[in-house]
């Protein structure tokens, strides 16, 4: 999996947005002001996403490229490795995971907004 592909399955979401709010190699996925997804822009080995912490267990478990999140609250994110050991089709169903829990968390006004004006 590469960035690019990543990235263009994750933009199409409503609220979506990207910045570098960290540092410049650090590029960050939101759905309105919240973060979804976290990675090195530079070279994308990995990418941390927010999961449910049953799954996030139950992940680590079965993929050894499943690890907890790298400076992140372990028990509710994930660190991602890229490098095939975990299949593509499942890092995207993470990430579309990752996306459904925040979005889920922000405010119901928010919710409402992102989706009457379309995004």
């Amino acid at each position: 999996m590469n960035l690019e592909t990543f990235r263009s399955h994750c933009m199409g979401k409503p609220g979506f947005s990207e910045d570098l709010p960290f540092r410049p190699e650090v590029l960050v996925f939101r759905v309105g002001p919240k973060i979804f997804a976290l990675m090195d822009i530079d070279r994308f080995e990995s990418v941390n996403l927010k999961c449910d912490p049953e799954r996030a267990a139950e992940l680590r478990a079965q993929y050894a490229g499943i690890i907890p999140g790298y400076h992140m609250n372990k028990r509710h994110w994930n660190t991602v490795i890229t490098d095939g050991s975990v299949p593509h089709r499942l890092v995207l169903e993470l990430a579309d995971h990752s996306y459904d829990l925040v979005r889920s968390s922000l405010p119901a006004k928010l919710r409402k907004e992102l989706v009457q004006i379309g995004l």
